[in-house]
């Protein structure tokens, strides 16, 4: 699974004129999820999400977590985040998993980042054309690759 972390003062995802999550202080999650892609590498990286610490603490050191600055998180699933652009200038998504595997995998982690005590995680739509606004605090943007981890 890849993500893209983004560390925002706000955020929001609109389908059409319906707006199907905003938050406030918190992450935007661009989730990929991967041909072959597991429920161990789900929890892991929903761990991650959770527990990394890149708010600042009162020396301004990014020092704090997600839940200690009771920040919310906003999950929009990605399939582009999977994209092989290692020949010609057509990006190929065969990397990414099958729609209902991916939408599975997705699901379940909006729902491990809320059993990890994120109690507002909110989303975008799965499959649907979405447009995403938000404000990124720093700018801090992390990019997390579960593939990466596994091989270590």
């Amino acid at each position: 699974m890849k993500a893209v972390i983004q560390r925002v003062s706000r955020a929001k995802v609109t389908v059409g004129e319906r707006v199907t999550g905003e938050i406030s202080k918190g992450f935007l999650v661009l989730l990929g999820v991967m041909d072959g892609d597991t429920e161990e590498q789900m929890k892991l990286l929903a761990k991650k999400v959770s527990e990394i610490r890149i708010f600042n603490d009162e020396n301004d050191k990014m020092n704090l977590s997600l839940s200690q600055v009771s920040g919310s998180v906003l999950v929009v699933s990605q399939f582009t985040l999977c994209a092989d652009v290692s020949h010609g200038r057509r990006p190929s998504f065969t990397p990414s998993a099958a729609p209902n595997a991916a939408k599975d995998l997705y699901e379940k982690f909006c729902k491990e980042i809320k059993n990890l005590g994120i109690s507002d995680v909110q989303t975008g739509e799965f499959g649907a054309d979405m447009k995403v606004e938000l404000l990124n605090d720093g700018p801090v943007t992390i990019i997390m690759n579960t593939d990466e981890w596994m091989k270590k």
